[in-house]
């Protein structure tokens, strides 16, 4: 398969399905309105909504049926990035190729702006298109504990406090895992799930999230490196700037490659057994380890 195509066609269902839902910038309050569909539109790889329709598809569930938690996961994604921008948190200038959000319309706008996200992703997928409430109400619960306290935020909280402290592997580890992972892991469960997934199906779809998760950030660590402003929208080298608890940190480059290398390839063999519809899980795969943005 295509891979470059595959999230091609996936992203414009995507921007097609957020479109749908999000208000418009002319929208009272069109401040708000604005920020919001100004950071959610400035591009990306739209990876955690891809996941989520191709976690659906790999268990023989429809795409449509997923649509509206996959745009979820993009808010909710997005809605951190702009939080981590801010002063008090990143700092960042730079977020997908151009200015943060509250360097373009203020810090109290693009706190409100990631709130509203947040909250809209909720109601996104209380609003999909399925007589099985049950099903949605699996599905908010795994995004709610993923993007809590004992999740996503978890991480984050974490990730601030280490910040120029030398800290042991398994606080890394809870870091990553809880930063990135959380919400990766969180986005194949929900497709799944709504792709009707048996037991055992959704146990290895879960081994597969949990290692792609943790070879994303492992990944993304890296390019804070390697990478160019040009390739990553962002400046690279922040994370040593600012003392950051990263692998390249703790175990070098090298030993970083590795290990994002063997969780791509634990992440594969989880979901051995699973036919063709599972190739685009696989191929995300492998991507992960070797994309440059």
């Amino acid at each position: 398969m295509n891979l470059e195509d595959y999230i091609a066609k996936k992203t414009e269902l995507v921007n097609r399905g957020l479109e749908k839902l999000l208000a418009k910038e002319d929208e009272y309050p069109q401040t708000l309105h604005k920020a919001m569909r100004y950071s959610l539109f400035a591009g990306g790889k739209r990876l955690r909504p891809v996941l989520v329709l191709a976690a659906a598809q790999a268990v023989g569930g429809e795409a449509d049926d997923a649509l509206n938690t996959a745009c979820a996961f993009e808010c909710i994604h997005t809605y951190s990035l702009i939080h981590d921008d801010l002063p008090a948190i990143d700092n960042d200038d730079l977020r997908r190729g151009r200015p943060t959000c509250h360097r373009v319309f203020g810090e109290a706008a693009a706190i409100l702006a990631g709130d509203a996200l947040l909250t809209l992703a909720f109601e996104m997928i209380c609003r999909s298109e399925t007589k099985n409430k049950e099903v949605v109400l699996k599905t908010v619960l795994e995004v709610a504990r993923a993007a809590g306290s004992t999740g996503m935020i978890g991480g984050q909280v974490i990730d601030i406090e280490s910040e120029g402290r030398d800290i042991p592997f398994p606080v890394l580890e809870y870091i990553h895992i809880h930063k990135t992972g959380e919400l990766i892991r969180a986005a194949i469960r929900c497709g799944a799930i709504i792709g009707g997934a048996s037991e055992k199906d959704l146990g290895k779809l879960t081994r597969y999230g949990e290692a792609v998760g943790l070879a994303f950030q492992v990944a993304d660590d890296i390019l804070d490196v390697e990478g160019t402003a040009e390739e990553l929208g962002k400046m690279p080298g922040v994370d040593e700037k600012k003392g950051k608890a990263t692998y390249p940190a703790l175990i070098g480059i090298v030993e970083s490659k590795k290990r994002a290398v063997e969780l791509s390839e634990m992440a594969i063999q989880s979901i051995d057994g699973f036919d063709g519809k599972a190739d685009p899980l696989r191929e995300i795969a492998r991507y992960i380890v070797s994309r440059k943005k």
